[in-house]
């Protein structure tokens, strides 16, 4: 598979990241932890590699669960990254990325036991609850 690189950046400029991606899918998380983070439902797209970032100066990191850890900017607050500890997983969230104009394809959607009733997506995908989502991963752990 033919990898694309995109670049990205945050809110204010002051992150701005090279990374690569194997396709065009977009995930949508909807765990509590997600939903308090962003406000709404995490919208990202897994990288094939880590972000290369131009200056990781203002990039801070909290550490969300025993596995895994969430970046943002110390200037303007934009999130830049999920990732498991354990290197397995890098997200990013998908309106970073220059080329809104992309074929972006939602996918998937995880945690939907988590979703609240008020919204949903009209796009068909792959639905998942939180513990399918451990179970494919045999990771048996908790939302992070």
């Amino acid at each position: 598979m033919t990898q694309t690189e995109r670049q990205g950046r945050c809110l204010c400029g002051a992150v701005s990241f090279h990374l690569e991606l194997d396709n065009h899918q977009v995930g949508a998380c909807h765990c509590d932890m997600c939903r308090r983070w962003g406000g709404a439902p995490s919208m990202m797209v897994e990288c094939a590699t880590p972000p290369r970032f131009a200056d990781d100066s203002h990039v801070r990191v909290y550490a969300s669960s025993d596995w895994a850890e969430r970046g943002f900017c110390d200037q303007c607050g934009s999130h830049l990254f999920y990732r498991l500890k354990d290197g397995g997983f890098y997200a990013v969230p998908v309106g970073l990325l220059e080329g809104a104009d992309q074929p972006w394809t939602l996918a998937m959607e995880v945690f939907i036991d988590e979703k609240p009733a008020f919204y949903a997506f009209a796009n068909d995908t792959r639905k998942l609850t939180g513990a399918e989502l451990f179970a494919q991963h045999n990771d048996g752990g908790q939302d992070g």
